[in-house]
């Protein structure tokens, strides 16, 4: 299908989540440590005031994903995951947090902000924080980490947060309904586990239900359907291999108690980030489609779906060279996608 690529706004540093305001602005997170607010033209703000503390600004950590409470017209409340940095007898570590705070009208500053959520526990590592953040309907927040790189065993164990998907109220407390609440010993956050790197996640526009895609290490990046409760497997089981050699990793590709993925990529790792489902007018023949932006592989991909079933995958952009962070349907049904690099872009695709 023919499309035209815009740049609404470029020059940002590595930009990684973008919403939506009620107004059309947007606002855009750069992972060093920022918050913008981008308008139509595409003029880029000052940094937005008032943003936590303790923000840790290396490798993948820093500023990452931010988006709206679903009551935002009466509460101005913003939510955003970020690496923080450990202080006291957690000097040299990090983890993925989450903190609220309300926007000024303006856009300038946020107020009244305080953590609602810390992963535990810290670690000294500088990758694999995930950060992806989704409202379920029911007004909970789903929150996707990575398993911090140098402890891929800790994704298999309940009693800690480390390669997870949470699931929380907006005051932090855990909903009583969440899959191990009564489980002794567990962490009551979680939502699944035997995740490596969650870095896109979205809801089904018709089912409702969560949907996520992880990294993999060489090869066995994987799209899943989020469910409650369920094994994901890493790293007992992966269709990915080791970095150089390519060596088996775990027990295999299946285990009796682990998810399937949807789909996975095989090696050369397509490295996917950030996920959504097309419902706009805009791009009529992709209503229904699953679209997931891919840094290593340089390529927003395009997917069909039949139920839950991928029926077929197309690579879009793939002449353009640049590392696709983040991809949002706007007010307006067309797509825009955060380019990753210092010199960062909001791209649209609208028809021509």
């Amino acid at each position: 299908m023919a499309f035209t690529v815009d740049t609404v706004a470029s020059g940002l540093d590595h930009p990684w989540g973008l919403a939506f305001l009620p107004d059309g602005r947007m606002l855009v997170t750069e992972r060093a440590g920022r918050l913008r607010v981008v308008d139509a033209h595409g003029t880029v703000s000052a940094a937005v005031t008032g943003l936590p503390a303790n923000i840790d600004v290396q490798g993948q950590g820093g500023l990452l994903d931010v988006v709206l409470d679903p009551n935002f017209a009466a509460n101005r409340r913003v939510y955003l995951s970020y690496a923080e940095a450990g202080t006291g007898s957690e000097r040299g570590t990090n983890g993925t947090s989450v903190w609220r705070g309300e926007l000024s009208a303006s856009g300038a500053a946020l107020r009244n902000g305080t953590v609602i959520f810390r992963q535990r526990p810290k670690v000294a590592s500088a990758l694999h924080f995930g950060g992806r953040l989704v409202f379920a309907r029911d007004g909970t927040l789903f929150i996707t980490m990575g398993e911090r790189s140098s402890r891929p065993r800790d994704a298999q164990d309940k009693s800690n947060l480390l390669g997870k998907v949470a699931r929380i109220n907006t005051d932090g407390s855990v909903p009583a309904d969440n899959p191990l609440v009564g489980t002794g010993g567990a962490a009551t956050e979680i939502w699944s586990w035997g995740h490596r790197n969650v870095q896109g996640a979205a809801l089904h526009p018709g089912t409702g239900v969560l949907w996520t895609n992880e990294h993999g290490p060489q090869g066995g990046d994987e799209l899943n359907i989020d469910r409650a409760g369920r094994n994901y497997g890493w790293p007992v089981i992966t269709y990915g291999c080791t970095y150089g050699a390519c060596n088996p990793i775990g027990e295999g590709t299946a285990k009796a108690g682990m998810e399937q993925p949807v789909t996975w990529w095989p090696k050369p790792s397509t490295a996917p980030s950030g996920l959504m489902f097309y419902t706009g007018a805009g791009f009529a023949p992709w209503r229904g489609n699953a679209f997931i932006g891919a840094l290593a592989g340089q390529v927003l991909w395009r997917l069909t779906l039949s139920g839950d079933t991928v029926t077929s995958r197309e690579a879009l952009l793939s002449n353009r060279g640049e590392r696709y962070r983040t991809v949002v349907q706007g007010p307006d049904g067309w797509i825009y996608l955060l380019t990753d690099d210092g010199n960062g872009k909001v791209l649209r695709l609208r028809a021509p």
